[in-house]
Order: C-alpha cells, then structure tokens, then sequence
C-alpha cells in the first residue's frame, strides 16, 4: 500500500472529482480511496479510467456504509461498487463504522468471502477502537489488513497506533491536515519555515515517521503536488518531538455512532 493516497471525501462534483483522481494519478499517485457513503464511486471510477496509469499500478480502496453491514448487504452493496468503479475488484474494502447494521460474524463472514470470490484483496476496518479492533480479528478468517482513522498532529492516537502494529494492522490516517487546522498550529508553521515547504507538508511527513499512510483530499493540482511533495521531506528528530509535545487535542470527526 502506498504511504501516500489520494482522498475523496467531500469530492461530490463530478467533474472536479474525476480531474483530482485523473491528475493526482498522472502527477505519480498510486493509491486512491473513496466509500460507498461519499456517493463518488463512479466519479472515482471515471478518473482512473482517464488517467494513463494502469489498473493493476494502482491501490483502489472503498468502504461499505453502515446501512450496508447485514450479510447479504454487503455482498449486493460490493457488487456496485465495483460496477460504479469500473473494476473487477478493489485492493482493500472497508467497514467504514462498527455501527448500525455491523455484526461482526455475519458482516465478515461477507467479507471473507468477497476475498475468495477475488472482489477485494484485503479487508480493512474504520474507525475501530482497540476493543472493536480486537473483535474484528476474533471474527475474520483472512487477516485485517488496516484500520482507517483519523489520525494527524492534532490527534495523534499512540495508544490505537500501537495496538494496531501489535496485531500487525496499518494505520490508515484520514483528515491528516486536521480539515485545515494545521495551518494555524506555530510549531507547524516554524517546522515548515526551517524546511522551506508548507504545514501540509509537515504534518504528512511527521505521519510518515510514524509508520502511518495518509489520504489527504485534495482536488487543485497544486495541492495535490504539494501533498506529494512530502515525499520528499524528511524530519530530524528535533522536529518529531516538536509535534509529538503539541499540547492540543482536536478531533474533527465525531458523529453520534462512533465508538469512542
């Protein structure tokens, strides 16, 4: 799974949504991700088919909604997905929220078998607390691959971090520029002065120290080469321990079903 990839979360313009997915593609993205719930599948789906990268070059990733979470639910829902997204299969699905219709035996057990039927190479989890984390396993013939979260300097999740590299679970960050937050954090604003790049930069970097893949939204080409740019910045300990010591704790994404 790439370290970097581009997120589709709010991109509901189809046009804008396909151009990111198309340009993020062509600027040297290799790992797109999009839900059932953003309603862009099929946007999504369009991108990859106007950019000149092949399929098989790319990590495609989509996750099936709460509403969808029942045995049969999940089967059918799957199914179109992969229609709107023009593929044969996807490199990861997800259960997007342990909410609602999830039940655990019965949703991976729909799971587990959209890997022998070769519709998903891996199944991942989101939004999963350590408790939620450690029943998914119980429940899942095939391995939980990763578990998407937010995750970024303003909501840093060490102990969820590390019992998912316990269980040998990656760690999926989404919203890792805080929806903009850390562009008003000092210390990310010095750290991206003495490095001559921007907060973005920073924060995609500091999760890269962390062993954490991001999926920043990003829909202009400048900031989807931006993003891409902290590929290519590098963090001296000095600057980790900086964001590690940032005294603020700012989650931005917290409905009425999470399990925290």
């Amino acid at each position: 799974m790439p370290v970097l990839g581009l997120g589709t979360w709010e991109n509901t313009d189809p046009e804008a949504c396909v151009n990111a997915v198309a340009t993020a593609l062509e600027a040297g993205y290799r790992h797109i991700d999009t839900a059932q719930a953003y309603g862009n599948e099929e946007h999504v789906g369009r991108g990859i088919e106007r950019a000149d990268v092949p399929r098989e070059d790319i990590f495609l990733a989509t996750k099936v909604w709460i509403d969808h979470l029942s045995y049969d639910d999940v089967l059918a829902s799957t199914e179109e997905s992969l229609r709107k997204l023009g593929v044969d299969g996807v490199d990861l699905l997800y259960v997007h929220w342990p909410a609602r219709e999830y039940d655990p035996e019965n949703t991976f057990r729909a799971f587990d078998e959209l890997v022998d039927d070769g519709k998903t190479d891996r199944i991942g989890i989101s939004n999963f607390e350590p408790e939620q984390v450690n029943d998914a396993i119980d429940h899942t013939e095939n391995p939980i691959f990763a578990n998407q979260v937010e995750v970024h300097p303003l909501l840093r999740q060490p102990d969820l971090r590390e019992h998912c590299a316990d269980h040998g679970i990656e760690v999926v960050a989404y919203s890792p520029l805080a929806r903009g937050a850390v562009f008003d954090v000092p210390e990310l604003t010095e750290i991206a002065g003495k490095h001559g790049v921007s907060e973005a930069q920073v924060s995609l970097a500091w999760l890269r120290e962390k062993g954490v893949t991001a999926i920043p939204k990003a829909t202009s080409e400048p900031h989807i080469r931006d993003n891409l740019a902290s590929l290519d910045l590098d963090l001296d300990s000095e600057d980790v321990a900086t964001i590690d010591a940032i005294d603020r704790t700012d989650r931005r994404v917290d409905p009425g079903w999470a399990p925290w």
